[in-house]
């Protein structure tokens, strides 16, 4: 019988997931912020910062680039990884739901290549970046649904962290 794995919807807090690879919904610089990326900088303590700041220090030098991901430690937090990535602020004007997409295939990627099993998602992009939470979880349930398809021994469970009721019922439809 084929593995498959496990999509699922928790509402709750994201630093609280006990599993391999948390997923920060990070601004560019990569030195915490407001909303799940700041939760994640306070719960997880100063090594996920002290490990940011050396990635700016070397590889992302200019911050890391939208749609992309890049891991730390997870410090205190009851992961084994942070999986940072950066996601696109909403647009009327440009259709960047492709760079969302990205978000979850490249952390997705790197998860796999941390030998991550289980991998934990906030709804990136919904707080301060204005994505309607609708049109969010799809992005990231067809995005999470593919790669899991594509890959069905890959993971054993990925998680959707919800924080509210809209974006549980704009998951809850979906899954």
């Amino acid at each position: 019988m084929e593995h498959m794995t496990a999509l699922t919807l928790v509402r709750g807090d994201i630093t609280e997931q006990g599993v391999d690879a948390v997923v920060n919904a990070a601004n560019c610089s990569l030195l915490g912020g407001g909303g799940v990326d700041g939760a994640i900088h306070r719960a997880g303590g100063p090594e996920i910062l002290a490990e940011c700041r050396d990635l700016r220090a070397s590889r992302y030098g200019g911050g890391l680039p939208t749609g992309r991901a890049v891991a730390t430690t997870a410090g205190r937090l009851p992961a084994r990884w942070v999986v940072h990535t950066v996601g696109p602020v909403f647009s009327t004007g440009e259709d960047r739901s492709d760079l969302l997409a990205s978000c979850y295939r490249e952390s997705l990627r790197l998860a796999r290549e941390l030998g991550s099993r289980t991998v934990a998602f906030p709804a990136v992009s919904t707080g301060v970046y204005r994505w309607p939470p609708g049109d969010a979880a799809r992005l990231a349930v067809d995005a999470v649904r593919e790669r899991a398809e594509a890959e069905p021994d890959a993971f054993d469970e990925i998680r959707f962290v919800v924080f509210d009721a809209s974006a549980e019922k704009a998951y809850g439809g979906l899954l």
